[in-house]
């Protein structure tokens, strides 16, 4: 296919890397970076210009929406936007209603499985969007990824990201304030991992991506907490989720207080710029009030 390619940061660089290594010609955009092996236009709209599909991965709603505003008049009749993005249900929405009324499909795919993910071609897809654009766009995702769900209609891609990670923020404070009390007590940190990530304590945080050092896989913790997934970008879906929770009028009760907690790592103590898991030495450090 030919694709355009907007957004080639620390994750967009490399799926765009990897769809390029499969065959297909990439033409990209971003107002920052400059990656090698891709293809670099001038404008958004540029790169958007005789695609098949366009992708886009990019910060904010906000900044979705002013994009989709310069690409959609670019595109060809019937070219797909493919948004992976971690955006507002809302803009997913109006982004996808705006695609339909130019004549185009669109998608919209937000990925689970951070940078390495994104580099090593395993990320997971949930996806909102019709059937025959989820088609269109499902040899894309077997590149990029290891697993594309196809959620429901338009939004639906960003209601389940916005609802996995709203797990994901939780369980991994959960799993530094269990290693930080077992500090507390005693306990060795590698027994510890091997009872909970064999028992009922288990999860994702603890048994793939463990926030101690030389416990468990490889993770960030082994590399000085450099982001894999940052801290900053999990506040950022927390705060999704529950701008979406008053939406629905949903009680989520736990997504507040994680959410609270990463605000405060991140924008109060050392969590910027860190891996979310350096909840870890967070934890360990302070003392219960």
């Amino acid at each position: 296919m030919k694709i355009g390619f907007i957004g080639l940061g620390n994750m967009g660089a490399p799926m765009a890397a990897n769809l390029v290594a499969a065959g297909h010609t990439v033409t990209g955009f971003d107002t920052a970076a400059q990656p090698d092996g891709i293809t670099m236009a001038q404008s958004a709209a540029e790169a958007a210009t005789g695609a098949d599909v366009v992708i886009t991965m990019l910060p904010n709603g906000e900044i979705l929406r002013a994009v989709a505003e310069q690409i959609h008049p670019a595109m060809s009749a019937g070219a797909l936007h493919l948004d992976c993005s971690t955006v507002d249900v809302d803009s997913a929405r109006a982004v996808a209603e705006k695609a339909q009324a130019a004549g185009l499909m669109a998608v919209d795919a937000p990925v689970s499985g951070g940078i390495g993910g994104a580099t090593a071609g395993t990320l997971t897809f949930m996806a909102g969007g019709s059937a025959e654009a989820f088609g269109i766009a499902k040899p894309l995702f077997d590149i990029m990824g290891q697993k594309a769900v196809h959620c429901g209609a338009s939004g639906a891609g960003q209601a389940a990201k916005i609802c996995n990670n709203m797990i994901l923020g939780v369980t991994m404070i959960a799993t530094c304030e269990a290693f930080a009390l077992a500090d507390k007590l005693g306990l060795d940190r590698q027994a510890m991992y091997d009872v909970v990530s064999t028992s009922s304590g288990s999860s994702w945080s603890m048994n793939a991506y463990c926030p101690a050092p030389g416990i468990g896989p490889t993770s960030p913790a082994d590399n000085g907490y450099k982001p894999g997934f940052a801290a900053d970008l999990m506040l950022k879906d927390l705060r999704l989720s529950q701008t979406a929770a008053e939406a629905v009028d949903a009680d989520t009760p736990m997504g507040a207080v994680a959410t609270a907690l990463y605000a405060q790592f991140v924008e109060e103590e050392d969590g910027a710029d860190r891996d979310f898991s350096a909840m870890l030495p967070r934890f360990r450090d302070r003392h219960r009030s």
